[in-house]
């Protein structure tokens, strides 16, 4: 059978830092390396001839800078639950790991000229930044210990500075959260230049704004969870219980109560229950245990 290691491209020399990767090894190859230098993830087959052009020219572009930034193949028919947690839906898809979140992402086969921009933007990222990681790291731990408001001034200094600096951007709306301020969370991710309006770190501040947003006009748990248990059919009940768990931080319970909402009547109020899970599974980080388990299951559910 074919894989990625065979290709032409993948000169000997790139051993070391061009890899294929399977749903054992991803954990170890792409979300613990990321923390210190970014990651490649391309999703590919065998079969898929887009795949065939663009996985050697991405190959080159890594080995060219020397380890500064790596790659990790994912074949998808080996590996489809990497793929479907990532929501993979077409290949070739490539995304860009680094400090554990996905940062940037795209389909299909590019042009040479944007191959190179791509993974020029990454090393940049990764390499010799200022001390930026180091601040960007310094101010996770402020957010985790609780000094929000330091936090999101250290995280304003870095997009200052790097504008287009994801997860800079996504601590800060994060930061503004933490403060309980959802106004001005929301109006950080307007400030979020476009191009990155579409990485991991802004999708996931953007769910956890509308999470909170939701949180804040929560109703009583009690009245909602004797509403369902009074009327299980009362699908506008379990949505409205589901945000509430939610909002006291019930989220596992919160999925149940989504899950079993969506096995009832996936079509109702135009998907509502699933629209829902994706804002909670967005919000958490891809690594996160409830989150894996939850796309599982509703994938499951999906293809039943």
């Amino acid at each position: 059978m074919l894989t990625l290691g065979s290709e032409p491209a993948a000169a000997p020399a790139a051993s070391d830092f061009i890899k294929d990767v399977t749903e054992a090894s991803f954990m170890a190859e792409v979300v613990d390396m990321s923390m210190t230098v970014p990651v490649i993830v391309d999703f590919w087959a065998p079969w898929c001839g887009p795949c065939k052009t663009l996985g050697p020219q991405l190959e080159a572009e890594v080995a060219r800078h020397k380890g500064r930034v790596r790659m990790a193949k994912v074949n998808v028919d080996e590996n489809q639950m990497i793929a479907g947690q990532l929501r993979v839906q077409s290949i070739p898809t490539v995304y860009a790991f680094f400090q554990g979140q996905p940062v940037d992402a795209f389909q299909g086969a590019i042009p040479q000229s944007q191959i190179k921009q791509f993974v020029d933007k990454l090393v940049a990222l990764g390499g010799d930044d200022g001390g930026l990681a180091d601040a960007l790291a310094a101010a996770e731990a402020m957010l985790e210990e609780g000094a929000a408001e330091d936090a999101a001034e250290t995280f304003a200094a870095i997009a200052e500075e790097d504008p287009e600096n994801p997860q800079a951007w996504g601590g800060l709306i994060r930061s503004h959260l933490a403060k309980g301020d959802a106004d001005a969370a929301a109006a950080a991710l307007d400030q979020v230049p476009a191009a990155i309006t579409g990485s991991g770190p802004i999708e996931a501040a953007r769910a956890q704004l509308q999470l909170a947003r939701q949180a804040a006009d929560a109703g009583p748990l009690a009245e909602l969870q004797a509403k369902v248990d009074a009327d299980p059919a009362d699908q506008q009940a379990r949505l409205e219980l589901a945000q509430a768990l939610h909002a006291a931080g019930e989220v596992e319970q919160a999925t149940e109560v989504l899950l079993e909402s969506f096995r009832r009547d996936r079509e109702w109020n135009e998907g509502a229950a699933k629209a829902q899970l994706l804002t909670i599974f967005d919000s958490l980080k891809p690594t996160d245990p409830l989150a894996q388990k939850g796309r599982r299951r509703l994938s499951s559910l999906i293809f039943a």
